[in-house]
């Protein structure tokens, strides 16, 4: 699995160029062009000294970072200034096929294990009253510092500089597919399956509509559902656009919940990351890079907070043809940062 997987890793180096690598009718993609397919307003706005807009007002944001003229950072010894952005630094597939890497061309490797595990969406499709569809999808993680590779603004102190990378796959985590599995990660949210804590999730869906979803209300992904169970299943299917997205939440809040998913945001930030086992789902946008790039801006954006309905997003993106079950989406993360230099 490690070489197949490496070897799917080689493939990466073309995430700078455009096109297709089908080499599995069932398993289609394309890679993303990081110049023509990113909307990069999503790494608006620049803010220097916690306050000062540097570029890109108007963009989403929410207020994070300390408002002070200065910063320090003791390990190393850092001088600096308060400087607040988005960083492109992850990527998610979301397919129905186990092994397929839409984001690499459609490369599709054997997994193994779970080889059978397709995606599916159920047919129910009555109009009754309490009807609704369910879904199960397969999610591929990358990491992928765009900033970082190509040099591309700020000292490197402020960017992710871990490789390129694929660190999960949803086909190898045995509690994708087993809600019960999947509560041992999240004890905590077993008690928030009740109808108050339900109806609480229509304000967080509002909340992210007009701005950014509710931190408080952590068992709620807004728009797109409920946060747990922490699987590929999804009880609520409405479109393929709104159970990607919710997919690719869940990734990002299991990844938390397990200590390998750090934040970066906020005073705690300043001089490095720190864990967050229940995720604040304020602290990403996403935007889609496939099967359509969401670079058409609507109201002046071209990316979302987590949980804003995709009712917009969505148009023409899901046409009864292969492929078109697969998503894929860049991911910025809030970035608070000390930058500046440090002696020696």
């Amino acid at each position: 699995m490690k070489k197949l997987i490496s070897a799917a890793l080689l493939l990466a180096g073309a995430l700078f160029g455009s096109g297709t690598a089908n080499a599995d009718a069932l398993c289609t993609g394309k890679f993303p062009n990081l110049i023509s397919d990113v909307c990069w307003s999503c790494m608006m706005p620049i803010k220097l000294f916690g306050t000062a807009t540097l570029l890109g007002g108007g963009q989403d944001d929410f207020d994070s970072g300390p408002v002070n003229p200065i910063c320090f950072c003791q390990n190393p010894p850092k001088v600096g200034i308060p400087t607040s952005f988005w960083e492109f630094d992850m990527m998610t597939d979301v397919t129905s096929v186990p092994g397929c890497f839409p984001l690499l061309g459609g490369v599709r490797v054997n997994t193994g294990v779970n080889a059978d595990a397709f995606g599916q969406i159920s047919d129910d499709q009555s109009g009754e009253i309490g009807s609704t569809r369910t879904s199960f999808m397969q999610v591929n993680l990358y990491i992928n510092p765009a900033l970082y590779v190509m040099g591309a603004i700020l000292d490197d102190s402020c960017l992710d500089q871990r490789g390129i990378d694929i660190p999960w796959v949803s086909f190898a985590d045995p509690t994708h597919n087993d809600d019960e599995l999947a509560g041992i990660i999240a004890p905590y949210a077993f008690p928030f399956g009740g109808m108050v804590a339900i109806g609480a999730m229509s304000a967080d869906a509002v909340a992210a509509t007009a701005g950014f979803p509710i931190p408080e209300i952590f068992w709620a992904a807004g728009a797109y559902g409920h946060m747990y169970p922490l699987t590929g299943n999804n009880e609520a299917h409405l479109s393929m656009e709104q159970t990607a997205r919710l997919q690719t939440t869940r990734v990002l809040a299991k990844l938390h919940a397990a200590g390998t998913q750090w934040s970066a945001f906020g005073s705690d930030a300043m001089c490095g990351y720190y864990p967050q086992i229940i995720m604040d789902k304020r602290q990403y946008k996403f935007t889609r890079l496939y099967p359509i790039p969401q670079t058409v801006k609507i109201a002046g954006k071209c990316c979302d907070p987590i949980g804003r309905s995709p009712i917009l997003t969505q148009t023409n993106t899901e046409l009864p043809m292969p492929g078109w079950r697969d998503f894929g989406y860049a991911i910025f993360r809030k970035r608070d940062c000390c930058s500046g230099a440090s002696p020696g």
